[in-house]
Parts: C-alpha cells; structure tokens; sequence
C-alpha cells in the first residue's frame, strides 16, 4: 500500500493505494487526480537562484514557470550553476528557456536594478 498527502487544498488528505489501484481516504476527486497524476509522472516546481552582474544584489531569485518532471530536477538545478544575468532584470524575464527540452523556463521571480 501507497501513501500520498494531498496538496491540493489546505486539508492535506492522506490518500492510500493498495495494490489493486483502490483509493482510500481521499476527500474529493481532485485528491484521486493529484494521486494519480503523482503515480504516473511526479511534477515539481523548481524555486532557485542564479548570479547577477550589476545589481543590489549578488543572487536573483528565478523558478521554472511551469512544472518540470520531478526526475529532471537535479540536471535542470545543476543548468544554473553556469548562468550570470547583467541587472537590469525585471520579474517575469525569461533567464534561461526551454529546460531540457521541456517547453518549461526559469523566470526571473524579483526586479533587480
């Protein structure tokens, strides 16, 4: 049996799955949903930071703008360790597109002057 913490909502079901594919404790469809979607292909959102030139400063705080598969978090992280913006930033640019070739980008989350 498989042990899931909903967190769809703030009541943080604990979804259960036993080796028939049956689903206890489940408060509502979405928590079946997310269970399964967990089951089949995990997805994070990845929150880091990248250097920056010429601002206030010395990190810029970034996040995929969508999620990524879980099982690329650790290569699409180490993609950050090589990458210096020059201020000026504004929230919202893209610092580094397309992460592993997933359609996903990291998108500055602070303006940096």
């Amino acid at each position: 049996m498989k042990e899931f913490t909903c967190i769809v909502c703030p009541k943080g079901c604990r979804i259960f799955v036993d080796g028939d594919g049956k689903f206890t404790g489940a408060g509502c469809e979405r928590g079946i949903r997310y269970v399964e979607s967990e089951m089949e292909n995990p997805t994070r959102m990845i929150t880091s930071t990248v250097r920056i030139r010429g601002g206030e400063l010395p990190r810029l705080p970034v996040k995929t703008s969508a999620p990524i598969p879980k099982k690329m978090m650790l290569r699409a992280v180490a993609l950050l360790n090589d990458v210096t913006v020059e201020a000026p930033v504004r929230c919202g640019d893209v610092i580094l597109k397309n992460i592993l070739d997933t359609g996903v980008d990291f998108v500055a989350t602070k303006s940096v002057c």
